[in-house]
């Protein structure tokens, strides 16, 4: 069943008649710094952002997991498609966050399953595959996300809101929310994800080895898989239409090449990564 796509526009240069899709007349304001999210305003209209996520982790019935899989497909393939619907959520939710903890879950599952194999591989016991699963989910996908999600929250609503926006900030609407941040994170995690924890799995035998053509491999795959989650954040908040600037949510990636480059000359991030991650490198 196809979901209807709204053409999105944002930045400097949208001309009148996107903003007249994006107006935001008439509609009821949002909350404040302290709720660090937004009002949903259809069937639970005082639930708000992030929480309201938590509170349906239990209700498995009401999850969307058909939509959940093919958000997480196309933040592959198209990761532009998915945050086309970003517009239609808010006009069906009145928030431009997700209110659906289905993808948590769905990427939950993903590490789990990921670290059991990396388990199996380094033939750890079933209390440090435990361990391993725990520390994949809640260190390395939601504290990371989270914590990033904070830091562009912050930069985004400080740095990155268009001049209309900024002369209207005593409207809520016109701001970025924290469960949408947060939402972006989750997205850009996982090519991360497919790319890193993975995409290594079959070439750890190879990345570990002493030699400069093993290091580019591994290195190449790191860069890859930050490349995506830059460009998949920059794509989340260049589809809000008070978001200008957002060619500055880019700038990570000139360091990013510079330290890859400098990386060739000898330093391999993937076996120093994999000996950080479990003591040892995979023999």
């Amino acid at each position: 069943m196809s979901n209807p796509i709204l053409p999105l526009t944002g930045g400097p240069g949208a001309g009148p008649s996107s903003a007249s899709i994006y107006s935001t007349e008439g509609r009821s304001q949002s909350t404040d710094w302290s709720a660090l999210g937004a009002n949903v305003g259809m069937g639970e209209g005082r639930s708000r952002g992030l929480p309201l996520v938590l509170r349906r982790l239990t209700k498995f019935r009401s999850m969307d997991f058909e939509l959940a899989f093919w958000q997480l497909t196309y933040l592959v393939v198209a990761p532009r498609r998915v945050y086309k619907q970003t517009y239609h959520h808010k006009q069906t939710k009145n928030q431009w966050a997700r209110d659906d903890p289905a993808m948590l879950l769905l990427i939950a599952g993903c590490l789990a399953v990921t670290a059991t194999v990396w388990s199996l591989l380094y033939r750890f016991t079933p209390l440090q595959t435990i361990f391993l699963i725990l520390k994949m989910v809640f260190r390395d996908f939601l504290l990371f996300s989270l914590g990033i999600s904070l830091v562009l929250y912050l930069i985004s609503n400080k740095l990155l809101l268009s001049s209309s926006s900024q002369q209207s900030s005593m409207i809520d609407e016109n701001k970025v929310e924290f469960a949408y941040s947060f939402d972006v994170s989750v997205n850009s995690f996982f090519p991360f994800f497919l790319t890193v924890y993975v995409g290594l799995l079959p070439l750890v035998a190879l990345v570990v080895r002493d030699n400069w053509i093993c290091l580019w491999v591994g290195n190449t795959i790191f860069l890859i898989a930050s490349v995506q989650y830059i460009y998949v954040t920059y794509l989340g908040y260049v589809a809000l239409p008070f978001i200008a600037r957002s060619e500055l949510l880019l700038s990570p990636l000139l360091p990013l090449f510079g330290g890859y480059l400098l990386s060739l000359l000898g330093f391999n991030i993937a076996k120093f990564t994999l000996e950080f991650y479990f003591g040892q490198a995979w023999k």
